[in-house]
């Protein structure tokens, strides 16, 4: 499994990222919502608040969006993504304490599954947001 990761430097150009103006937008909203409700909460508050934050800003998107996961044209299972934003964007929210390549990895088999390019991995920390854009390189 090849995972590409897009990062925000000096040598990356703005017009180099999938979707620079609505990654901005959704990666605001995840700071506005921990700014105003801070640390400690489960998930679902904050995905909650993240969801009337995108209302607020009129971002259409799906919440807890049903994905069925086949194997050779059989179901076998099934996840539900936290968001699908504008049908281009999957945005999955964590509150562990670290950071991990578990998470990227679950996030990279919904982006093969749903066949879109990009999904914004934020975790709401005891010292904040941090972020991670993901790229289905396939």
């Amino acid at each position: 499994m090849r995972i590409k990761r897009e990062y925000t430097n000096a040598s990356v150009k703005k017009t180099d990222l999938f979707y620079p103006e609505l990654s901005f937008k959704l990666i605001g909203a995840a700071f506005d919502v921990y700014n105003k409700l801070g640390w400690g909460y489960q998930e679902n508050i904050y995905q909650k608040a993240y969801a009337l934050t995108l209302n607020d800003l009129g971002i259409k998107f799906e919440k807890e969006k049903f994905v069925a996961i086949t194997f050779n044209n059989k179901n076998i299972g099934r996840v539900f993504l936290d968001f699908v934003v504008e049908n281009t964007i999957v945005v999955e929210m964590k509150i562990m304490p670290k950071l991990g390549y578990i998470h990227i990895n679950q996030v990279v088999s919904y982006l093969k599954n749903v066949n879109l390019k990009l999904a914004i991995l934020i975790y709401f920390l005891k010292d904040g947001v941090r972020y991670r854009r993901i790229i289905n390189s396939n």
